[in-house]
């Protein structure tokens, strides 16, 4: 398993959620960030996910 961290920004950039957690590849832990943001509400708002390598695995802005 990796650790994957999501963030989401509001207009102003601050930071609403910031947080890991663990997948076991880019794949899944796109779909568990997406799964993420619709949970918060949060899918229209500028966020990303990146990987242990800091590749972007999710992106909007």
């Amino acid at each position: 398993m990796r650790d994957y961290a999501l963030t989401v920004f509001d207009q102003s950039g601050e930071k609403l959620l910031d947080e890991s957690f663990t997948a076991a590849n880019d794949a899944e832990a796109k779909e568990i960030g997406k799964a993420r943001l619709d949970k918060e509400g949060y899918s229209e708002h500028t966020h990303r996910c990146v990987s242990p390598e800091a590749k972007l695995v999710l992106f909007h802005r």
